[in-house]
């Protein structure tokens, strides 16, 4: 990574940290996780390279590496697509046809 690309999101990164918005979801999905896991729920969380508190929380753990806010769900995505893709594999499920899945096409 270029250094004027780590310059970039470490001013980022600094912004989110001191936005109290992102503060605020960031504690309201700490609090949620412990709801889950205080009912024997198991929890899957995806969460930032080095973030150990949400890690404490949560028997599995799906690491990203930090960016901007507003880049996460790019980078939350992908791990997710591939998550859901092996879960149906695991069951059995046939990926390539989908059950239940209204044709948008109609064929001649």
């Amino acid at each position: 990574m270029s250094t004027t690309t780590q310059d970039f999101i470490s001013r980022w990164q600094q912004s989110d940290a001191a936005d109290p918005t992102s503060v605020l979801k960031y504690e309201k999905t700490l609090s949620n996780i412990q709801e889950v896991t205080a009912r024997s729920g198991r929890v899957i969380a995806i969460a930032i390279e080095g973030d150990e508190q949400i890690k404490s929380l949560v028997e599995h753990t799906i690491q990203i590496p930090q960016a901007p806010e507003l880049l996460l769900p790019i980078l939350e995505v992908v791990p997710l697509q591939l998550l859901a893709y092996h879960i149906a594999v695991r069951r059995g499920c046939d990926v390539d046809q989908p059950r239940n899945l209204a044709k948008s096409v109609t064929v001649e």
